[in-house]
């Protein structure tokens, strides 16, 4: 076992798995959750620096941060209800976009990694949410400052690379369709 230091404590390498992982942190803007943040690659990383800034971002946002993007979120259950009716067990009434949240889980499981096109650090948070079970809802957060892409988790860290699209590099929610 590795440990490296960072600022909000350490990030324990786990060799057998070849897997890293920080100690547990709260994160302010979902209450104060502990969480352990998984890092893929950072003990070969050239400059882990950058995700300890993107960490350090990322567990101080406040709650702004999932205002932003309410609209999104709500775009997104709303192509979800198209596939809906009332009696299937996912079906959820949500009538503002600032009532989504009420509807999702968050993970505590956040991915933290660098992307190569852009060599960026993205951190990567799956969640539940009500009306869409089977996929989810991931948030990624670009440099651990704000939500760059939202919708169901497909691992994608933006939605030009989900897409195989350049234009879509900066479209948060890509409505299905």
């Amino acid at each position: 076992m590795l440990e490296f230091e960072i600022s909000n404590g350490k990030v324990i390498v786990d060799d057998r798995f070849d897997e890293c992982v920080t100690e547990p942190i709260e994160v302010a803007f979902l209450d104060n959750t502990v969480c352990e943040l998984m890092l893929e690659e950072y003990q070969f990383d050239f400059n882990k620096e950058d995700f300890h800034s993107a960490i350090d971002n990322f567990i101080n946002l406040d709650k702004r941060v999932l205002h932003n993007v309410s609209e999104f979120v709500y775009n997104y259950y709303q192509d979800i209800l198209k596939y809906l009716t009332p009696d299937d067990d996912w079906y959820v009434e949500i009538n503002t976009p600032n009532d989504v949240w009420k509807f999702v889980q968050f993970g505590c499981e956040p991915t933290v990694s660098r992307r190569e096109s852009d060599n960026l650090i993205y951190i990567s948070l799956g969640c539940h949410c009500q009306w869409e079970q089977e996929h989810g809802l991931q948030l990624v957060f670009k440099n651990g400052s704000f939500i760059n892409k939202l919708g169901s988790y497909d691992g994608h860290l933006t939605n030009s690379d989900a897409y195989g699209n350049q234009e879509l590099e900066d479209v948060i929610y890509k409505h299905r369709g």
